[in-house]
């Protein structure tokens, strides 16, 4: 008997009112189709609506009317649902993990970390009692309008400040983190009283609509948190819309600026993360073990693909003359393949595009003039899939596009600098400020590199400094727009507003 053959690939569903639908079961019309791929394959497995504008006026209706009830419900109750969700995420690790793998092409360790890192931040969000917290000052004035002739210390007044959830929120995560991402927003915008719409990326929206079936079977109820695909009409359409309080977006900085702009100009609250150039800077006195694993997990870990991702390695003075020919033999036994093959190291970029934008930065070092330290277009790669193997430029200098410009792939571009201070210079020109890290064994070039370097996360001899969930994600310069970061308080602060109280009683 001749095996059955798989069934075609389907549209990836919309998640309202606790229910997933599609646009056609809206009224609507199926709108033009982004497919969803396996990078390591190429294969199809879904199509994602690019258009489904009825679907999200949808899901604007039900979060509006699911906002008074939830908001009214007293926060510890609503971390019940958040604790119980922690609990799913933890039974279902695995499945999570996989379908990360497949619609992404992470490593499965890569994957296993992009939902543990979303597992804590959904354990922050269930602090949201202390976060909500207000602050009280009793007897700030005194009226003595009307007091007893006798009593001449007045009537005393009080003043209070509380913190109320806002309404509507919107979530825009990028395709880097199909999972952790999402779990940056919505657990701590729903603690606090909100209710939400995520847009995913179109390039890797399953992960995110089972995170959000997931919370409904954690006990959340409809309408609190919905899901919609969709392109840039979409994500204009949420923005802009009357009944949307605040904006939280992940990408481009290119798209995050307009975002930013777009958002505020309707009047709404915003917080947008942007690109990056991450710079490590490496002084002749740095453990050298721990320089090259930093450098080749940050350069190389999640395909480059990530906004802490470092791009450029400043050798100091005669750090040049050991860490180049360690990191070109370190990043040559990187094994890259399929996320799930055994002994994969590094995966395959996210599509087609973003492999050519990549070879196009790796030939313009050349045009350039840096030195192709280790070529990642000639190592051994897989014959199907989207694959660019490590690549390791030496002599880049300011002014390449390697170095001016965003890759978000696995390019590691090293420049020479004489002077600590030279280095920090350097790293200072950039229009990004997301991340930058040192190697030494010196606490004094240490501080004063965390006193100088101009970004708002600082590694010392650490290769990724990624905040835990309880700090925010502070990018600076073009690397963020807004005044309120995600995670930490920042979060609770962002997805809340304050009401102050003023109490005198006759």
């Amino acid at each position: 008997m001749a095996p059955v053959p798989p069934p075609p690939p389907g549209p990836v569903h919309q998640f309202i009112a606790g229910r997933r639908a599609l646009e056609s079961d809206l009224g609507g019309s199926p709108g033009p189709a982004h497919p969803v791929l396996n990078p390591a394959t190429g294969e199809t497995i879904a199509h994602t609506d690019l258009a489904p504008l009825r679907a999200a006026e949808a899901a604007i209706r039900a979060a509006a009317e699911a906002f008074p009830a939830w908001a009214a419900r007293p926060v510890g109750d609503r971390c019940q649902v958040i604790f119980k969700y922690k609990q799913l995420l933890e039974q279902h690790f695995d499945e999570l993990a996989a379908g990360i793998v497949r619609e992404h092409g992470k490593t499965s360790g890569e994957a296993a970390g992009d939902v543990r890192r979303g597992i804590d931040c959904v354990e922050f969000a269930c602090a949201a009692p202390v976060l909500l917290m207000g602050r009280t000052l009793p007897q700030i004035a005194v009226s003595s309008s009307f007091c007893r002739t006798e009593d001449k210390s007045g009537v005393g007044i009080d003043s209070a400040v509380d913190r109320v959830p806002l309404g509507v929120c919107i979530g825009i995560t990028p395709f880097n983190f199909p999972v952790m991402v999402p779990l940056w927003m919505w657990p701590m915008a729903v603690a606090c009283g909100n209710t939400f719409i995520l847009k995913p990326s179109e390039k890797v929206p399953l992960s995110a609509l089972r995170e959000v079936e997931l919370a409904h079977e954690a006990g959340l109820p409809p309408g609190v948190l919905n899901l919609v695909t969709g392109g840039p009409a979409v994500a204009e359409f949420l923005i802009t819309h009357e009944e949307t309080r605040a904006v939280s977006f992940v990408g481009s900085t290119k798209v995050a600026h307009h975002i930013y702009k777009t958002a505020t100009a309707a009047g709404k609250r915003a917080q947008c993360m942007g690109g990056a150039k991450n710079y490590m800077v490496i002084m002749p006195d740095a453990n050298r073990d721990a320089v090259i694993e930093g450098v080749v997990g940050s350069a190389f870990g999640n395909t480059g693909q990530r906004c802490l991702a470092g791009s450029v390695a400043i050798a100091v003075g005669e750090a040049a003359e050991w860490f180049i020919p360690r990191i070109r033999e370190a990043a040559g036994r990187i094994k890259v393949g399929p996320g799930d093959a055994a002994g994969c190291t590094m995966g395959p970029v996210i599509d087609e595009p973003s492999r050519a934008r990549i070879l196009g930065f790796i030939d313009s070092g050349v045009q350039d003039g840096a030195s192709l330290v280790l070529d990642g277009r000639a190592c051994a790669l897989p014959a199907s899939g989207w694959f660019v193997g490590p690549t390791v430029f030496d002599n880049a200098r300011p002014g390449m596009r390697i170095i001016e410009e965003e890759i978000f792939g696995p390019v590691l571009s090293i420049m020479r600098e004489s002077t600590l201070d030279a280095a920090l210079s350097t790293l200072n020109r950039s229009r990004y400020g997301n991340m930058a890290v040192i190697f030494t064994s010196s606490g004094y070039n240490a501080r004063r590199f965390k006193t100088h370097a101009q970004v708002g996360m600082v590694g010392i001899n650490v290769g990724v400094p990624a905040p835990m969930a309880a700090f925010p994600f502070s990018g600076w310069k073009h690397s963020f727009f807004g005044d309120l970061h995600a995670n930490g308080e920042d979060a609770a602060r962002f997805y809340t507003e304050s009401k102050v109280v003023v109490t005198r009683w006759m």
